[in-house]
């Protein structure tokens, strides 16, 4: 995962705890939407069930060799930093997003999305104000729809209500027209 600031999430769970993400000492007084001084890599292992975890550097050094964890955190942040600056021309800031890589026979491989509302907060730029959350075009409207529930947050999960599905929809559809330039076809 790579940031320029400070999301709701683990990261920001991390850092009000320890007062650093993954390892990262980060520098103290940050609120939410805070700007880190640069976008950091934050290596995280893919969980067999819950949530993945997050981890320090050295370790996803000792999982997958010091070679490709530093090819792997090099390409994320060009990437991210790419898709940063396309982002901004659109108004929209990428507060934080996930790269999932792998390694096939001794590359790394990029497996998953990347870039989508699914794998990365975007916020409306305009709106960004630190200690306070702004409104994005993500699957944080679903999150905060489940934590007004009474669940514990194990397999299965509550069935959502339209007016939660079609404002997903919504906001998917708005990142998806902001960053392209262009409307996604109806697939109804």
């Amino acid at each position: 995962m790579c940031g320029p600031r400070i999301s709701l999430g683990s990261g920001l769970k991390d850092y009000r705890r320890t007062g650093s993400i993954c390892g990262i000492p980060i520098v103290a007084g940050l609120q939410e939407a805070s700007a880190f001084p640069t976008p950091i890599f934050t290596p995280a292992t893919k969980a067999d069930t819950g949530h993945d975890e997050n981890i320090p550097f050295e370790r996803m050094a000792e999982i997958v060799g010091p070679a490709q964890a530093e090819a792997a955190r090099g390409i994320s942040l060009r990437i991210y930093q790419e898709a940063l600056g396309h982002a901004a021309g659109v108004g929209l800031t990428i507060a934080d997003t996930k790269f999932e890589f792998g390694i096939a026979d001794g590359a790394l491989v990029w497996i998953d999305e990347a870039l989508t509302p699914d794998s990365s907060r975007f916020w409306e730029t305009a709106m960004v104000e630190p200690g306070n959350a702004p409104p994005s075009f993500d699957k944080q409207f679903v999150r905060d729809y489940l934590e007004t529930l009474t669940w514990n947050k194990t397999a299965p999960g509550p069935s959502l209500p339209d007016a939660v599905i079609a404002g997903t929809r919504g906001r998917y559809l708005e990142a998806f027209k902001r960053l392209t330039g262009r409307d996604l076809p109806d697939i109804d």
